[in-house]
């Protein structure tokens, strides 16, 4: 056979190309999902966590990471002096706090009572 009688094999239609990154682009957005919805909520809890250890004071009623109900008597650095009954007193890590409460005789809606009188 010869060249001249063998008809050329079709060209086959270019396709345009897709950029590198359109296959990165559901990969990165997985990524920001992610951010959203599980680091972020994650690191603004830990702030309002610090904040609140940060603003522990003498008189606060307190629940430590143990389950036990508390009242702050005194501070040193990191370590409270918690009253916990009448002659129980020991000594906590500031970071064994897990919530502060309202004060013994008021009731939450209470609180939320005050702060909106005091706002007027």
């Amino acid at each position: 056979m010869n060249a001249a009688t063998q008809a050329p094999a079709p060209a086959k239609p270019a396709r345009p190309q897709a950029s590198p990154f359109a296959g990165l682009f559901p990969f990165f957005a997985v990524l920001v999902i992610f951010y959203w919805l599980l680091f972020r909520p994650q690191q603004k809890q830990a702030k309002e966590r610090e904040k609140m250890l940060a603003d522990l004071k003498k008189g606060d009623r307190i629940l430590t990471s143990g389950g036990l109900y508390g009242t702050i008597i005194g501070m040193k650095g990191n370590d409270l002096e918690v009253r916990f009954a009448e002659n129980v007193k020991l000594s906590l890590a500031r970071s064994a706090v897990s919530a502060v409460l309202p004060p013994a005789g008021s009731t939450p809606a209470e609180g939320a009572g005050k702060d909106a009188s005091s706002a007027s």
